[in-house]
């Protein structure tokens, strides 16, 4: 489980006093507490499944190539590079990610057994690729690249 790797990864990074990654997996780990808390509140299951920790890892490295680009366009070249570095391990939990060319070929493949025609079954195509490849695109490239297709 993904969980336990984690905290078994933090346990090996304090070890090696690696302090870049030791924070950076406390913040995942805090990141998985606060949704089992917010899961027992909502009489849900009381541990994150690995579906939800991709989510969190995939939100994590979202804002953090956000703010790499905010301290970039400010010249923080310091704040910039601890933020790529976070990056990397974060990702590190992540499953592979698809290339561009096959989102490309998991999208034609899905417009065609659909018999998708018009924009109206964006939301079909969404959500397959949302339980099939969770953690595995971009889903705002996903997006992009639907809409050329159905438009063309």
């Amino acid at each position: 489980m993904l969980k336990t790797k984690l905290k078994d990864e933090l346990i090996s990074s304090m070890k090696e006093k690696n302090q870049l990654r030791v924070s950076t997996l406390r913040m995942i780990n805090a990141s998985i507490k606060d949704l089992e808390i917010s899961q027992r509140m909502n009489k849900q299951t009381e541990d994150a499944s690995d579906t939800d920790i991709i989510g969190i890892l995939v939100k994590m490295v979202k804002q953090r190539k956000e703010s790499a680009e905010t301290y970039k366009q400010g010249n923080r070249d310091d704040l910039y590079k601890k933020e790529l570095e976070e990056i990397k391990i974060i990702e590190e939990f992540l499953p592979k990610q698809l290339s561009e060319d096959e989102v490309i070929k998991i999208i034609e493949d899905l417009i065609s057994q659909n018999n998708i025609s018009d924009i109206s079954g964006m939301g079909l195509i969404m959500s397959e690729l949302k339980k099939k490849y969770s953690g595995q695109l971009d889903l705002g490239l996903a997006s992009k690249i639907i809409k050329d297709r159905i438009n063309s």
